[in-house]
C-alpha cells in the first residue's frame, strides 16, 4: 500500500480525527438549567474556594493537552506549528484508544522559549497534564526544565522520555537473552539530540555504568570543543575513559548499540567489530541505522527497530498511554524518574520466560495489557515518590497500586 497517497485520501475524508462530544443531555430546559446557568455556577463558587475541585466537577481529570511548537515535526524538521496538527491529532487518539485519556492538540505559534512556556503556564488550569510533542533541540530541554519548575501538573516530552522508557524495557529483556549484565555492558549511542539524552539519563538511572555518546563529529567527551550545553552535561556522567573518534572507532567491543540518528549509520562491519551476542536497537525511522537482516549477518544477537514490519518495534504508544492514564489517576504533580523507571520495568515484565526470545522482548502495541500495567506501576511509584497529590488518591487506588508489584527495585528521584 502506498501509505503516503491513502494517508491523505483519508485525511481529507476524515476532516479530522477527534471531536468533542457532550456527555450530559441538554434536552430540556431543566437539563440545561443544569449543565449551564444558573445551576453551573455552583460548581464555579465551589472550584474558587479550592482549585483542587476543578478535577472532580469538571473534566480536568482526564485531559491532557498536546502541545508542539512544530519544530521538529517527525523526521520532516521545521514545518511549522498548523503543519504539525495531522500529528498531534493523532497522537489525542492513541491516547484515547490505549488510554483512555481525552487529549487536546495546541500548536503554539512560537520558537521562542519563554513565549512559549508562558503561553503552555497560562492554560494549564484546565488540565490534568501536559504532553510536549515534536520540539527541536536544545530548546526542548529548556522548555521541559521551566515547565515543570511553574506548572503543578505532569510535564511530559514524549520524544524524549517515552522513548528512553520503552528502550530501557526492551533493553533489559534483550540482556536476559544474551546472558549479560547491565553493570557490565558497554553501550555506544548514535544521535545526541532530545530521544538519546533522554535514553541515556534513564538507562544511568537504572544502573547502566558504561555508556558513550555520538554525534556527527564522534565521541562525546569532557573538553571536547564545539559541544553545546546540554552535550557538555552528557559528557561530564558519560565516556568516562575519554574515548575518541568515529562511531567506528568506538563500537569496537561494544555490547550495545543504539540509534536514534540516521539511516545507515551503522554497518555489518562495525557489528562485526561488536562483542559476542551483540545487541542493536536502530530505531530511526523509517528507514534504521541498519538492516536487522544486516545486523544479524554482523554478529547480532538481538536487533530491534522503530519499525512494525520487523519483531521488537520500540514504539512510544506501549509508554504513553498508560503512563498518563496513571499520573492522572493518582493526580501526579510530576512525572518522576522513578515513575519512568517503574514503567519500563512493568513493561519488561509483560514478557514471561516462556515467551522471551530474540524475536520478543517487548509486548505488541496491541497488547491490551500494558497500558494498565503501566498505569498502575507509575501510580506505584508516584505514591512511594509522594509525586501524587495524596488528598485526591482514593483508597482502591492506592489498594491497586500497592498490588503492582515491581520486576525490580528502583530508586526514586526527580531528573
Amino acid at each position: 500500500m502506498d501509505y503516503a497517497k491513502e494517508a491523505l485520501r483519508l485525511h481529507e475524508q476524515w476532516k479530522g480525527k477527534i471531536e468533542v462530544q457532550a456527555t450530559v443531555p441538554v434536552a430540556t430546559k431543566e437539563d440545561l438549567s443544569l449543565a449551564y446557568t444558573p445551576g453551573v455556577a455552583a460548581p464555579c463558587l465551589e472550584i474558587q474556594k479550592d482549585v483542587n475541585k476543578s478535577y472532580d466537577l469538571t473534566r480536568r481529570h482526564n485531559l491532557c493537552a498536546v502541545i508542539t511548537d512544530g519544530s521538529a515535526v517527525l523526521g520532516l524538521g521545521d514545518i511549522g506549528p498548523e503543519a504539525g496538527m495531522p500529528v498531534m491529532e493523532g497522537k489525542c487518539v492513541l491516547f484515547k484508544a490505549f488510554g483512555d485519556v481525552d487529549a487536546f492538540p495546541l500548536c503554539v505559534k512560537t520558537h521562542d522559549v519563554d513565549e512559549f512556556v508562558n503561553a503552555v503556564y497560562l492554560i494549564s488550569g484546565s488540565f490534568g497534564g501536559i504532553n510536549l510533542e515534536d520540539i527541536a533541540a536544545p530548546r526542548c530541554f529548556e522548555i521541559e526544565r521551566k515547565l515543570k519548575e511553574k506548572c503543578d501538573i505532569p510535564i511530559f516530552h514524549d520524544d524524549q522520555h517515552g522513548t528512553a522508557v520503552i528502550t530501557l524495557a526492551g533493553l533489559l529483556n534483550a540482556l536476559k537473552v544474551v546472558g549479560k549484565k547491565k553493570e557490565d555492558v558497554k553501550i555506544v549511542t548514535s544521535g545526541a539530540g532530545a530521544a538519546a539524552i533522554a535514553i541515556v539519563k534513564l538507562l544511568l538511572s537504572a544502573g547502566f555504568r558504561n555508556v558513550v555518546m555520538t554525534d556527527r563529529t564522534g565521541a562525546i567527551y569532557a573538553g571536547r570543543e564545539g559541544l553545546n550545553w546540554i552535550k557538555e552535561e552528557m559528557a561530564q556522567v558519560t565516556n568516562l575513559q575519554k574515548e575518541t573518534g568515529k562511531l567506528a572507532d568506538v563500537i569496537r567491543g561494544a555490547d550495545v548499540f543504539i540509534g536514534v540518528s540516521a539511516p545507515g549509520t551503522l554497518t555489518k562491519e562495525m557489528v562485526q567489530t561488536m562483542n559476542k551476542d551483540a545487541i542493536v536497537f536502530a530505531c530511526a525511522n523509517p528507514t534504521p541505522e541498519i538492516f536487522p537482516d544486516e545486523a544479524k549477518a554482523g554478529g547480532a544477537a538481538v536487533v530491534s527497530t522503530g519499525r512494525s514490519d520487523y519483531p521488537n518495534q520500540i514504539n512510544n504508544v506501549l509508554v504513553f498511554p498508560g503512563l498518563f492514564r496513571g499520573a492522572l489517576d493518582c493526580r501526579a504533580r510530576d512525572i518522576t524518574c522513578g515513575m519512568k523507571l517503574a514503567a519500563a520495568y512493568g513493561i519488561a515484565g509483560l514478557v514471561s520466560g516462556e515467551e522471551l526470545g530474540e524475536e520478543y522482548i517487548i509486548p505488541s502495541a496491541f497488547d491490551e495489557r500494558v497500558a494498565k500495567a503501566v498505569a498502575e506501576a507509575v501510580k506505584r511509584a508516584a505514591v512511594k515518590r509522594d509525586a501524587a497529590k495524596m488528598d485526591a488518591v482514593k483508597p482502591a487506588a492506592l489498594k491497586a497500586a500497592g498490588e503492582v508489584k515491581a520486576a525490580g527495585e528502583v530508586k526514586q528521584g526527580r531528573e
